[in-house]
């Protein structure tokens, strides 16, 4: 969906050279414009996999696991994408993201935005949202999962994005995340109905989660009002409609619904590379795309964002394989090891002969 967005619903008026996306693709740019729900979906599905991911853990093993999955492919796109700008420079093309040592260093921490620097990976933002959450999510593994405290911490988590909203406080949106909190709570009772069953008082409080949610989603739907001439702005009511679908195409995943009975091995493999293309696709793969497009005019637009797309899956493949797999291992291996506390040895001290 994001994908979709970022190739084909961009409201950029000349994306793809002088003539509108929308002109010559008018369906799949109206459809695609809202694709980046697909963000807030991502958000939902996080807070079922990461309560999952946390039961029965430690803090320790938790954070070890987050950073084993997280940073392999991270700092590998991150280290592409300032790649592509050297060699942009040194052919003269035209580079999007401008890049210094500092830059680069400040974005391998996976938190330049609070560092007050460009992002050099564009769709990275949506990462440092996540790991606030699973800052969350460790503060709460200190005390121990029990049905009971997850569920009182959704509830206050639910009350805090509230209050989050009505103080106006900058502060307290970057630890509450109001705008996303019901995405993450709903993903997180979703569990809950999945390991224990479902009950009257979960379902009131997913009806709770998703009312705020689709409340405050008109905020993000005002972030992308923004068109060009002669395009209407995203409909509340569209942007609602399609993340209430995508919520209960989680429910039919995860509450032994029909789509829980997909064992499809494909399934498994796209699932490995939905996190690296997730990565490459707008930093390396748009500019491919138009690089493209300039490069054999009689290409068009979309013969050149499906060639782009195609070696996007390729190169995610590769990293899925390269460096997710081995780095990921090995970050796994000596992190484990070194969480371990060291047993403290003695060395006898030998007296100096007189």
């Amino acid at each position: 969906m994001v994908a979709a967005y970022h190739f084909l619903g961009t409201p950029t008026p000349h994306f793809w050279g002088r003539t509108a996306l929308r002109d010559f693709a008018p369906l799949l740019h109206e459809i695609s414009r809202y694709g980046w729900l697909g963000v807030e979906f991502f958000f939902a599905i996080s807070g079922f996999v990461i309560c999952m991911s946390c039961w029965g853990r430690t803090p320790a093993q938790f954070t070890v696991s987050r950073i084993a999955r997280l940073f392999p492919a991270y700092w590998c796109a991150v280290l592409l994408v300032v790649a592509l700008v050297l060699i942009s420079r040194m052919g003269h093309w035209p580079a999007a993201t401008r890049i210094d040592p500092r830059t680069v260093l400040g974005n391998l921490t996976m938190a330049p935005g609070p560092l007050g620097l460009e992002l050099v990976d564009k769709v990275s933002w949506t990462l440092w949202v996540e790991a606030r959450f699973y800052l969350l999510m460790a503060v709460l593994l200190v005390f121990g999962l029990s049905y009971r405290r997850v569920l009182a911490f959704c509830g206050a988590w639910l009350l805090a994005g509230v209050i989050a909203l009505e103080l106006k406080s900058p502060l307290l949106d970057e630890f509450i995340l109001p705008r996303y909190t019901g995405l993450f709570v709903a993903g997180i009772i979703l569990y809950l109905m999945h390991r224990f069953g479902q009950s009257l008082l979960l379902w009131l409080l997913l009806c709770f989660a998703w009312s705020y949610e689709l409340t405050v989603l008109e905020f993000r739907v005002a972030d992308h009002a923004t068109v060009p001439p002669g395009e209407s702005p995203p409909s509340w009511v569209v942007c609602a409609a399609v993340l209430t679908v995508c919520l209960g195409l989680l429910a039919l995943a995860g509450l032994q619904g029909p789509l829980a009975k997909l064992r499809w091995r494909w399934l498994i493999t796209a699932g490995g590379l939905t996190y690296p293309f997730y990565l490459v696709h707008q930093s390396i793969g748009i500019p491919l795309a138009k690089g493209l497009v300039r490069a054999f005019p009689s290409l068009g637009p979309l013969p050149s964002i499906a060639v782009s797309v195609s070696c996007m899956l390729g190169l995610s493949l590769l990293m899925h394989l390269m460096v997710e797999r081995r780095l990921g291992r090995l970050l796994r291996q000596r992190l484990t090891r070194d969480m371990r506390p060291r047993s403290l040895r003695v060395k006898p001290v030998s007296t100096p002969l007189r």
